[in-house]
């Protein structure tokens, strides 16, 4: 069988430092590039769901990351005026019995911290400020050639692509193509527990629901820090820029008026970055000749159902497990025909969110909020019933099968 045994990979955030270090232990030489001078990550969280531990544990990294998560007790939606609960999903424990695997909350930091040292052991070479410009055909028929802004090219038996919504790779493959402005923006930040004297923040994966927004709540580094997204509605996106620093004034402004530990936390932020959230349509293909994306280059989602990291990793797992078991052509295209029906499910699954989490359609909207209680109470079945095929997922055991 012909396997590939040397990779670029074009992007140092989640989904390529994943995918470089799974194959990197198969034995694979792998070279990351990343336009970033240094290694560093916006302060913000990630909610690890089991299905992305399943895969970070199957890597290695399970024990060494322990020490920096938050295991929530609940999963919750809460009024964002009265705090009433509409829903309760129990996590921590329940979640190893139910899915096999933890339900953890991380600093973003701390989890790529934790994979690059990973990459860096298993010897993954990281060129900085390398930017990726594209790709073209090699003189040798096996091979691919990576392009860099500063002229220089890196001939490799495969390019991955995990560069993010804006994939140059991407861009390349398909089409130049802006990303679709979904009509919401997002404030993240966090705060430090010490500075929260006036409220305590449950410590549960809490989703705040109000009239055209929403905030989520969750602690990270075993309880010292709590993070918050805040998603407002928006009508257009004027900023050059994708992600910029927020107002925190207006933050506030936005969302007062809301429950005491919604209002106490923002007053207690300092900072917080604005991001505009983007969107593609599925893509017709994720793959080219020697040329594959992953992650959010192929599909960006929503963050309304916490699942874009954990996307990019189960892709980094089927991608790896596939091309370690078929020959290229085949390889890429098992990958592709058994994660593109998943990640598109969930970005759907991420996009009906909204019309819940943000009361669409007014009473009509309070009554499917009110009809989540009920479920959550009387038949918590129904709620499971949403969250197993999600969480339940086991990307191990169906590349085992698949592959």
């Amino acid at each position: 069988m012909n396997k590939i045994k040397d990779v670029a990979v074009a992007g140092a955030g989640i989904g390529g430092l994943t995918v470089a270090l799974g194959l990197a232990q198969q034995g694979v030489d792998v070279t990351i590039f990343e336009q970033a001078s240094v290694l560093a990550e916006v302060g913000a969280g990630l909610q690890m769901s089991p299905n992305a531990m399943k895969v970070l544990r199957q890597f290695g990294l399970e024990d060494t990351l322990r020490p920096y998560a938050f295991e929530p007790q609940q999963a919750t939606i809460r009024h964002f005026k009265s705090g009433e609960y509409y829903l309760k999903a129990p996590l921590g424990q329940a979640a190893i019995d139910r899915y096999g695997a933890p339900y953890w909350h991380l600093h973003r930091a701390d989890l790529h911290h934790v994979l690059v040292e990973a990459c860096q052991k298993a010897g993954v070479t990281i060129q900085l400020g390398a930017t990726v410009t594209g790709y073209q055909k090699s003189d040798q028929q096996n091979s691919v050639v990576l392009c860099l802004q500063d002229g220089s090219q890196y001939e490799t038996d495969l390019v991955i692509g995990a560069d993010g919504i804006r994939s140059v790779i991407r861009e390349q493959m398909l089409g130049k193509q802006a990303p679709d402005f979904m009509g919401q923006v997002a404030w993240r930040g966090v705060v430090p527990v010490s500075k929260l004297n006036a409220i305590h923040v449950q410590p549960d994966a809490c989703v705040w629901a109000g009239p055209g927004r929403h905030l989520v709540t969750y602690y990270l580094r075993g309880g010292e820090w709590v993070n918050f997204v805040a998603v407002e509605e928006r009508g257009g996106w004027q900023s050059e820029s994708w992600r910029e620093e927020g107002d925190i004034n207006e933050l506030r402004s936005a969302f007062a008026g809301w429950h005491p530990e919604v209002t106490e936390l923002l007053l207690a932020a300092d900072s917080t970055f604005l991001w505009a959230l983007n969107g593609r349509s599925s893509l017709r293909t994720w793959f080219q000749g020697r040329v594959v994306l992953l992650g959010d280059a192929c599909h960006p989602m929503l963050p309304f159902m916490a699942q874009g990291a954990a996307m990019a990793i189960e892709d980094a797992y089927v991608l790896v497990a596939s091309l370690m078991s078929k020959p290229l052509p085949d390889a890429l295209a098992s990958y592709e025909i058994l994660r593109k029906p998943r990640a598109v499910r969930i970005q759907n699954m991420s996009k009906d969110n909204t019309g819940l989490y943000h009361m669409h359609g007014g009473l009509f909207g309070q009554m499917k909020l009110n009809a989540v209680k009920v479920a959550s109470q009387f038949v918590p079945s129904a709620i499971q019933g949403k969250l197993d095929p999600v969480y339940g997922y086991d990307v191990v055991k169906a590349a085992a099968a698949w592959c």
